[in-house]
């Protein structure tokens, strides 16, 4: 018995490929604005973390 476990459509790879590509471009747009933001902050990047953080375990605590 003869198995095509690798067998896949010319669109559907290409459709996997453009999704990656999408997802690539929105991280590095994010990282950008995020990058931005930082610089703005200057020395309250440790708070900024301390904030997230604090946002997290309230939210998984379900106090948010």
């Amino acid at each position: 018995m003869k198995l095509n476990r690798a067998r896949i459509d010319v669109e559907d790879l290409l459709k996997l490929v453009l999704v990656l590509v999408l997802i690539w471009l929105v991280l590095e747009i994010v990282g950008e604005i995020l990058g931005l933001f930082t610089m703005l902050l200057g020395p309250l990047k440790p708070l900024l973390g301390l904030a997230v953080a604090a946002l997290i375990v309230l939210w998984l605590l379900d106090r948010i």
